[in-house]
């Protein structure tokens, strides 16, 4: 990526998408009884899952604005169409930040 604060914030903001995702898998069927069997875990989840994509969907803006991007285009991007919509956005961010990148010359002898 040619700005390293950008990267730092696409990084932040898919360590907090992957933990927004451990926490929505602590709500389906096969783990919920396993996990969440009590009252203060449920709302301890909810709360870490909560938090977790609100911390996404910021690092993921700051990225954009540090790229250049449109911030209100890429965060709606990722709150409509969660939790793919959020991952997509990480890897194009990703992507068109490489494309931009100037190309280094080959090397001559």
């Amino acid at each position: 990526m040619s700005d390293p604060r950008a990267h730092s914030a696409v990084t932040a903001s898919g360590a907090s998408l992957a933990v927004a995702l451990a926490c929505v898998m602590a709500f389906l069927p096969t783990m919920f009884e396993r996990y969440l069997g009590s009252v203060p875990r449920i709302v301890a989840v909810s709360l870490v899952l909560a938090t977790a994509l609100v911390l996404h969907w910021v690092f993921l803006g700051i990225a954009a604005r540090r790229m250049g991007r449109s911030v209100f285009g890429w965060v709606a991007l990722a709150v409509l169409l969660f939790p793919i919509g959020g991952a997509a956005a990480l890897v194009l961010l990703g992507w068109f930040s490489e494309d931009a990148a100037p190309q280094t010359a080959p090397q001559q002898r």
